[in-house]
């Protein structure tokens, strides 16, 4: 997902991408530790898109329109 995407989404939709996301890094994770992984850089990957969220979620915490 794309930066312009994201930044469309609303509070809540923005938190459901993030759980989402942090449930295909852990599995990711796994994958990488039992060795069935074709590209490593998936894992980087991953952890930016889910700061890029976390940063928007704040953004929006800040503007006042999340609610936690």
């Amino acid at each position: 997902m794309k930066k312009k995407e994201s930044k469309n989404l609303s509070f809540a939709e923005l938190v459901s991408k993030r759980d989402e996301l942090t449930r295909k890094y852990m599995d990711l994770r796994f994958q990488m530790v039992i060795g069935h992984i074709d590209n490593p850089l998936q894992k980087r990957n991953m952890r930016r898109e889910i700061a890029v969220v976390n940063t928007l979620i704040r953004q929006h915490e800040l503007a006042g329109q999340g609610t936690k």
